[in-house]
């Protein structure tokens, strides 16, 4: 399937897990999805398979890196091309005191010639598209000059893509949690950088809610990449075929994506796999409908159990009458 940007699905910490995006890919067939960031040196040393699998069924699927170096990002670069995935992204953005420690994550925005040199580094090492992610500038930049510097720093050795979480990150006196609300959003930041830079592929991310603001934003960039509301409210992401792709098969019930769903969940419990941690990435699904609460509060009760299995899914969506859904978001 050819890659296209128009909505991705964003990289988060602890979210975007392999079932996370598995479940994912059954609401959008077509919308990028992400790995949370992988650290280099967890790729490097540690177990590749639990860090980096992926069921096939998950593409378009980029990973992201995150790490300084730039020989350790070629050679985490080339082992997860090797894993098939479709694009290799850097991390420019996250604001967490271990990024800070390790010299990575949004930092990096105060060192544009070195980030230039990782995407060089990585692009020579493997022939998927490698792209960057990263904020307007962090502390006390000028984002007037710090995003076009980090946007022109890696154009110039390649990287055809920037997407930009449209928000300062504060890395003094904001936790991570923090800098994901307090700095106001400035998309127009993101669309001035379009402007001047055409050819640059430009995707904006932060506090998008729907699809209709997803919408508005493309009439100045080329992609939007949708976060925490992609994970909390996973159905708003029901139309982004049809909508944005031109797709032609019927928008999922919440019902059907379930349904879809539970052989996945069987497979996994019969690897081991503890139904928890798939199926707390369900909770969201049905937010806004009657039964909703009552669906949440099944799972979240049980699915913790040693020996709980597929019919805790089961018992919880015979919760909430199918009558109540909507055919589209």
């Amino acid at each position: 399937m050819t890659m296209k940007r128009t909505i991705s699905v964003a990289p988060m910490m602890d979210w975007t897990d392999r079932h996370d995006r598995f479940f994912l890919r059954l609401i959008t067939s077509r919308a990028l999805l992400y790995t949370e960031m992988v650290t280099t040196g967890a790729v490097i040393h540690g177990d590749r398979e639990h860090l980096l699998g992926f069921d096939a069924a998950e593409h378009p699927i980029a990973v992201q890196l995150g790490g300084s170096e730039p020989a350790a990002l070629a050679e985490a670069a080339r082992i997860a091309e090797d894993f098939g995935y479709d694009e290799v992204n850097l991390n420019v953005g996250c604001p967490s005191d271990r990024v800070q420690s390790g010299r990575f994550g949004a930092c990096l925005m105060r060192e544009p010639e070195l980030v230039a040199e990782c995407v060089a580094a990585m692009r020579k090492a493997v022939s998927v598209p490698v792209t960057v992610k990263c904020r307007i500038g962090v502390d006390e930049q000028d984002p007037e000059i710090a995003l076009p510097a980090m946007a022109n720093a890696v154009w110039n050795e390649g990287c055809k893509t920037l997407i930009v979480h449209a928000r300062k990150a504060w890395l003094e006196g904001l936790s991570p949690k923090e800098n994901r609300d307090v700095p106001p959003l400035e998309y127009d930041r993101a669309y001035a950088l379009k402007v001047a830079m055409p050819g640059m592929e430009i995707i904006v991310n932060g506090g998008v809610l729907t699809l209709d603001q997803a919408t508005e934003h493309l009439a100045h960039v080329d992609g939007v990449m949708i976060g925490r509301a992609a994970y909390q409210t996973p159905y708003v992401l029901a139309d982004v075929d049809r909508r944005f792709y031109g797709g032609t098969h019927p928008v999922p019930s919440r019902h059907e994506v379930l349904e879809r769903f539970l052989p996945y969940v069987e497979r996994e419990l019969a690897r081991g796999t503890h139904l928890h941690a798939m199926s707390r990435h369900i909770l969201g699904l049905f937010q806004g409908l009657p039964g909703a609460r009552a669906f949440r509060r099944h799972i979240s009760e049980n699915a913790p159990r040693k020996d709980a299995g597929a019919e805790v899914i089961r018992d919880a969506m015979a919760l909430v009458p199918r009558d109540v859904e909507l055919a589209a978001v």
